[in-house]
């Protein structure tokens, strides 16, 4: 995990760098949007200066039509020529304002000669420079033909170039440094994160009771940075709470293997033993080989049922494909009764009290291992209340449950151990011994076949009163 914080750091700094080259990048996009612009504005200007001209043609047309040749020049710096060209040939007529170089001027009577439409052209004159170039017919076998300078043109552009030049150069030494602070202080959060992930990585997390004191409480960044942070802290705190369910968990894993080998310790012991007497009976003292055979067979059963419930535990904890409950529809409050029967017999000295109605209660169930639910919480009642003490057992249906309480009036559980009465090995009286308490898995099994089958049991005690109530889903599962 801190590998993949530091991963993902040295990424945002690199993203840092790349948005430092997204931002040269983006005044090279300015540039060549200032280049275009610049095109775009020339060929604008051109094109007002070739409807200019066109205006202008239109008076010196009339001008060239009744003089023969245009007598006024329209703007300084401006030629005019009118040239005949009947002939094939261009023929300038006299008088006429041209330049020293008339040969741009001359071809592109000659075209016109040949063509039509209007002519524009663009040329160098020799010696004047670039010149916008304009020819049209004044009538049959006569052109003319205008040329105006373009050195204003030329100037706006120089300068339109200029003015981007130095606006681009200023801001990209603005953008440098203030780019850099900007992002120096953005990056400022995500390096606290990174030297709180270097303090976590400091931490020895193989220890059991590991803990994450650390959290970056910083305040500072945009709401990325805010998202990140709490993201941040959120996986330290799931990191957190996972060591420590980590911890408890291997707690209760060491508690329970030393209570399950002690367990099984002392019915082992036994057989060892009542197998030495047996075989010190069978030679020594007949008489006594069935009561010690009595005691091995009575200690093995006692070794079995516990190994079962183990196993039984296990299975719902593995939560395996194969379950270990064979469901079929059955009466929850026939089931409650026949455990009511079985209790009385075997617990005459605690008055039972069976309240299960007159309607069946049918649920899909699998009616072994409930039947062992309802004769664990009972045998319960019995073992933890003195002789005497009123038990009692009720069904009741609830909208979509079904429930089964079953209630004694004995000195009730203390506070301190109704949270665990349902761990494993846990016994309220620690001085009972294992033959009148039992193993203390009897209402960890409970609960975890009343988990299996899609239910809850709960437990409610006050001195005179306890209460556990298992709860059924209703309905097809």
């Amino acid at each position: 995990m801190i590998r993949r914080l530091r991963s993902a750091y040295r990424r945002l700094r690199l993203g840092t760098r790349l948005a430092l080259g997204l931002g040269a990048l983006s005044l090279v996009v300015f540039a060549v949007v200032g280049t275009a612009l610049t095109t775009y504005m020339g060929d604008y200007l051109e094109r007002q200066l070739g409807e200019q001209m066109k205006l202008v043609q239109v008076v010196q047309s009339k001008d060239a039509a009744v003089h023969g040749t245009v007598r006024r020049q329209p703007y300084y710096g401006w030629y005019t020529a009118v040239y005949d060209v009947s002939g094939g040939s261009a023929r300038l007529r006299k008088p006429a304002d041209v330049p020293a170089d008339v040969r741009p001027l001359t071809a592109l009577a000659e075209q016109r000669a040949h063509s039509r439409d209007e002519l524009v052209r663009t040329a160098r004159i020799g010696g004047q420079g670039r010149y916008r170039l304009r020819a049209c017919a004044v009538e049959p076998g006569v052109v003319l033909v205008s040329a105006a300078p373009m050195d204003g043109i030329e100037d706006t552009v120089d300068q339109l170039i200029t003015v981007q030049v130095v606006a681009f150069g200023l801001a990209l030494l603005a953008l440098v440094p203030a780019g850099r602070r900007l992002l120096r202080r953005g990056l400022k959060p995500l390096s606290d994160m990174a030297h709180t992930a270097h303090g976590i990585a400091s931490h020895d997390l193989t220890e059991s009771a590991a803990r994450l004191p650390l959290r970056d409480d910083g305040r500072d960044g945009g709401p990325e940075v805010e998202e990140l942070r709490t993201a941040f802290n959120t996986m330290l705190e799931h990191i957190d709470d996972s060591l420590a369910v980590r911890a408890e968990a291997e707690r209760r894993l060491r508690r329970f293997v030393a209570d399950a080998s002690h367990e099984l310790r002392t019915p082992l012991m036994s057989v060892r033993g009542y197998a030495d007497l047996f075989q010190y009976a069978a030679a020594n003292a007949p008489g006594e080989r069935d009561r010690h055979l009595a005691r091995l067979r009575a200690e093995a059963a006692r070794m079995g049922v516990l190994l079962d419930d183990l196993l039984l535990l296990a299975r719902l904890d593995a939560a395996e494909a194969e379950t270990p409950l064979r469901p079929a529809e059955t009466d929850l409050a026939e089931l409650v009764r026949q455990a009511a029967d079985a209790f009385r017999a075997s617990h005459p000295d605690h008055p039972l009290t069976v309240t299960a109605g007159p309607r069946a209660v049918r649920l899909r169930l699998d009616p072994q291992r409930v039947r062992q639910v309802l004769d664990n919480l009972l045998t319960n009642a019995a073992v933890h209340t003195p002789a005497g003490t009123d038990v009692s057992v009720a069904v009741r249906v609830a909208p979509g449950t079904a429930r089964v309480t079953v209630a004694d009036a004995g000195p009730g559980i203390p506070p301190a151990d109704r949270e665990r009465v349902f761990d494993r090995f846990y016994r309220v009286d620690k001085a009972r011994s294992r033959d009148r308490g039992g193993s203390g898995l009897g209402l960890a099994v409970a609960r975890s076949l009343v988990r299996a089958h899609g239910g809850a049991i709960d437990l409610t005690s006050r001195p005179g009163e306890t209460v556990f109530t298992v709860s059924l889903p209703l309905g097809e599962r």
